[in-house]
């Protein structure tokens, strides 16, 4: 890494950490120019230890502090009908991604038409993508039910590939007597140009830049009595294809990625019982003998239980897993055909965690996660396929600010 680099790197996290500082120096939620203007940010610091493997660093027998979320965003209404709004994210997640300063997401967001019946409107920009129950608000620590959101939909390896895309969203609300029918539908380009996002795809790094068509993202959510209930659908096609570099290990080939998401929810006064299932076809052509040919099936679910203890304590309890190929759940035949350990194209995680809010600001989170399989670990942390373990402990600490 070069020194230019590092000194950039450096910089963005410390100009961050500062907006934080000077801001909550004064007030937790800043409003300005009238009550028109409205500035929000957090900082979130995790840390994490395995018996094995590494995960969100090198975490194997030793603890790892490179996981951390720093973010600001503001947010402006200089209409009745217009909002425009931004986020500036630092996201450091161990190999996989190097904490430097990015837009989050920017758009404006016009609500074309509003009554009693309903509203609809459109958001042009970078916009953060509806995948599942949780996208939206991932980098939030506060918003997600746990440390590690359920690997099986919410990779963290191909979070750039699935938080956002560049383009126009159409939303429309509808309110019945039964409940609420939220729809939208994103088209834009996803964020495909980072190292990280090249590994996940092709297990490798090239060359070369992966390019994509414009993204459907579509999604239906159905919420009664209240939100006591959710139920939703969520459909994502990415199409992309590869320009080798000077001297490249691949190819130009065509991935295309197409998960469908059905996703459920009961939320009774102190607890909450969630699950969401995903079909993942995922196809790989033309990209040489270093990337063969071949066509997967991936399938995920969780089920995910979390109680109100008290006013400040919440426990959780998930079950979370993924097949690589649901034609080949203990890849075996991954194994004969690459030499390559089966247990690396699955994962089951049993998690179990307890939140405890010391204020409205400031949360205390911990998780243990007793695993099976290495399906969702990074292969930037772990560059060596015979050294992993095939089951593996986790422990993880959580320490999260707003304002």
């Amino acid at each position: 890494m070069c020194v230019s680099f590092k000194f950039a790197k450096t910089a963005a996290v410390i100009f961050v950490q500062g907006i934080i500082l000077f801001w909550t120096t004064f007030a937790h939620a800043v409003n300005l120019m009238g009550n028109e203007m409205q500035l929000h940010g957090f900082l979130t610091q995790g840390a994490v230890i395995t018996s094995d493997n590494n995960f969100l660093g090198q975490s194997n027998k030793k603890a790892s502090t490179d996981f951390r979320e720093i973010g600001v965003n503001a947010s402006m209404r200089p209409t009745s009908d217009v909002i425009v709004s931004a986020g500036l994210l630092s996201h450091t997640a161990g190999a996989t991604d190097n904490g430097g300063l990015r837009l989050d997401y920017g758009l404006v967001d016009w609500t074309v038409s509003s009554n009693e019946e309903g509203r609809g409107g459109i958001r042009l920009g970078r916009v953060k993508n509806a995948y599942g129950l949780y996208n939206k608000t991932r980098d939030v620590a506060f918003t997600r039910p746990s440390i590690l959101l359920p690997q099986s939909i919410y990779f963290e390896r191909t979070r750039n590939l699935t938080v956002a895309a560049d383009g126009v969203e159409l939303y429309l609300d509808r309110y019945y007597e039964a409940g609420s029918l939220f729809v939208t539908f994103g088209l834009g380009h996803p964020l495909i140009g980072s190292e990280a996002v090249k590994v996940a795809l092709v297990g490798l790094t090239p060359n070369g830049r992966f390019e994509s068509s414009a993204m459907p993202v579509f999604q239906a959510v159905f919420e009664g009595d209240g939100g006591k209930y959710r139920l939703g659908f969520t459909t994502v096609q990415i199409d992309t294809h590869y320009n080798p570099g000077v001297g490249d290990v691949l190819q130009a080939g065509q991935l295309k990625f197409t998960p469908k998401i059905f996703s459920a929810q009961y939320n009774a006064e102190n607890w909450s019982l969630t699950s969401e299932f995903a079909l993942r076809p995922t196809s790989i052509q033309n990209f040489g003998k270093n990337a063969p040919d071949s066509t997967a099936h991936g399938q995920s679910y969780y089920v995910q239980g979390s109680y109100r203890l008290a006013p400040k304590w919440e426990a959780l309890l998930r079950y979370d897993v993924m097949y690589a190929d649901s034609e080949d759940r203990d890849g075996k035949a991954f194994a004969a055909a690459t030499h390559r350990p089966g247990f690396t194209r699955f994962s089951k995680d049993w998690t179990a965690g307890m939140r405890y809010d010391l204020t409205p600001e400031l949360m205390l989170r911990a998780e243990y996660h007793r695993v099976d399989g290495t399906g969702y670990l990074p292969v930037q942390d772990n560059p060596n396929p015979s050294a992993l373990v095939q089951r593996w402990d986790m422990f993880m600490l959580l320490a999260s600010f707003r304002y």
